[in-house]
């Protein structure tokens, strides 16, 4: 299968934005999502995706990224999602989807390229262990959602 990786555009965001559901339903959390197409055009220079697509233009997958700094190293890359169409996995697209993002961390000098997987996605760390990733048990998330965040206090 011909597969092309490209940036996306902001004409993508509401076929990104369906592709973000359907990974938070395959990751058993489809009420979590908030976000909007609206909200994506609003925040846009935050996040950069890049988008694999087939022959005919069909967009299968995704991957959604932004820059960071991390005190130890620097300059780094977050993948927010990676995401391929479950008709289309087992065709390398979420390898060709990594490679592009390697590509873009090395020209952008990047330090560390950091994501999570959740660890009952089995495939999925398989193929992280495979390219070489080290897969950290130690650390765990904390999270505020956005009414916390206007309701913190001390």
């Amino acid at each position: 299968m011909n597969i092309n990786i490209r940036t996306a555009s902001e004409e993508d965001f509401p076929l990104i934005l369906s592709l973000i559901k359907e990974l938070a339903a395959f990751e058993k959390m489809p009420e979590k999502v908030t976000n909007s197409v609206e909200q994506m055009k609003q925040e846009k220079d935050y996040f950069q995706c890049l988008i694999a697509e087939t022959g005919t233009r069909e967009i299968v997958g995704i991957a959604l990224f932004y820059f960071v700094y991390y005190t130890w190293v620097g300059k780094s890359l977050y993948l927010d999602d990676i995401y391929v169409k479950d008709s289309f996995r087992k065709q390398k697209i979420g390898s060709e989807l990594l490679k592009k993002l390697f590509e873009i961390a090395r020209t952008e000098n990047c330090k560390r390229v950091r994501w999570q997987v959740l660890n009952w996605n089995k495939p999925a760390i398989e193929m992280y262990k495979k390219y070489g990733a080290e897969i950290d048990n130690e650390w765990l998330n904390c999270s505020f959602e956005h009414d916390a965040i206007k309701d913190f206090k001390i």
